[in-house]
């Protein structure tokens, strides 16, 4: 087997134009964006000639204005230099809000003034208030629920997944896992408390946890991740890097998984055997390791299956779904990814299918690997979750071949 971290570069030369164009265009997003997403509300619910009394129009604009300037400032407080965790869940509330807001300010100010012009029903001012209205009332409705979802301890989604070189000893392997749970500036250690005693129900020979820990240092954030030494597992608990540990000095996360009992598998990987046969589980950091500057971090496949024999079944840790392609160029049966959140809040999800190559769930790559990618056990930045539940995973791994009996 060949190193192949360097692949995509390689055969990516060609497009590169294209993509160059697109990180230009993408530069100029942050700047954009929140002056869309406060100003299309505004002009919706205020100016799209609802002809409100002028103290509501005061009073709105201000609002608006207040959180176009406040959200950026709250952001930049949280989760900058000064790591200030009550301006953090400011700034990640009103972005979370602004974008519920602005989705459906789009959808109903477009939509539902065209059923109500096709029906004949009002004309003008009437048309603008009832959209007013029904913005202010789905969105109010969207993030109730969105928190709710968001803080609620995930349910478990269970699934059968067949591996056609899994040996018949290796069937019914129970393996759980969660992933992106990114204690942060809310503290949720009652939270996370009880996601373990959920895992801790599962019975699971192997527990899994792909990334993205938390938002902070392992120092800062250990109250909250301290629960996680109480999993059990009946062979091995195991952690890979995600992209927001190397935001955080990812070895002080490393090191403290240690800590709790839990292995890292940093480019390596252990064996799980049962009844004669043999499972690979290994392991890489995430892809953003390298560019991270930390001495011995990056995303090595190679390196994680050296010494493995070829013909066992691999199940390959790895934080972003994007890694499949490297995960199918090597012939790896299943790899397990979070990141994507499933989208988090609707309709984010359109950006994140630019970016990976799956969503959530189950999907086929290549001859021979699969891919599930959870949504996730917690969530990252703004506290809501809309139409993109929450999960602790349970994969039972078959084997094509009965089991012999005993």
């Amino acid at each position: 087997m060949t190193d192949t971290s360097d692949t995509r570069t390689a055969e990516g030369e060609a497009p590169a134009p294209r993509r160059s164009r697109l990180h230009r265009l993408l530069r100029y997003i942050p700047m954009i964006a929140p002056v869309l997403l406060w100003a299309v509300p505004c002009w919706v619910l205020l100016y799209g000639g609802q002809h409100w009394p002028l103290p509501v129009t005061l009073v709105g604009t201000a609002l608006f204005v207040l959180g176009l300037v406040g959200m950026p400032l709250a952001m930049a407080r949280g989760h900058g230099r000064r790591q200030q965790d009550w301006a953090a869940i400011i700034g990640d509330t009103l972005l979370g809000s602004s974008w519920v807001l602005f989705t459906w300010s789009v959808l109903l100010g477009v939509v539902l003034r065209l059923a109500l012009t096709v029906a004949g029903v009002g004309h003008g001012q009437d048309w603008a208030r009832i959209v007013a209205w029904a913005v202010l009332g789905v969105s109010a409705a969207l993030l109730a629920w969105g928190y709710a979802e968001a803080r609620r301890v995930p349910r478990v989604r269970r699934l059968d997944v067949q591996l056609p070189r899994l040996g018949a000893g290796l069937d019914g392997t129970r393996v759980a896992l969660i992933t992106d749970t990114h204690y942060g500036p809310l503290d949720r250690a009652r939270w996370s408390a009880r996601v373990c005693e959920t895992v801790d129900t599962l019975e699971a020979d192997l527990v899994c946890h792909t990334g993205d820990i938390a938002d902070g240092t392992a120092e800062r954030r250990r109250a909250q991740a301290a629960p996680l030494g109480t999993v059990r597992a009946t062979r091995a608990r195991v952690y890979v890097t995600g992209n927001h540990e190397y935001y955080s000095e990812a070895q002080g996360w490393v090191d403290l998984m240690d800590e709790l009992g839990w292995q890292p598998l940093r480019n390596s990987h252990l064996l799980l055997e049962r009844g004669g046969d043999t499972l690979v589980v290994a392991g890489v950091d995430d892809v953003t390791a390298e560019s991270s500057g930390l001495e011995g971090h990056r995303a090595h496949l190679a390196g994680a299956l050296d010494g493995a024999d070829p013909d066992l079944p691999v199940l390959l840790l790895a934080h972003q779904p994007k890694f499949v392609d490297r995960a199918a160029a090597h012939g790896v049966d299943l790899q397990l990814s979070g990141h994507t959140h499933g989208g988090q809040i609707w309709p984010f999800h359109f950006l994140v299918r630019i970016d990976q190559p799956a969503l959530a769930g189950l999907s086929h790559h290549g001859t021979r690997t699969l891919l599930y990618t959870s949504r996730g056990t917690g969530f990252w930045g703004p506290p809501f979750r809309v139409f993109a539940p929450s999960e602790i995973t349970l994969l039972v791994l078959r084997s094509p071949q009965p089991p012999t009996a005993a």
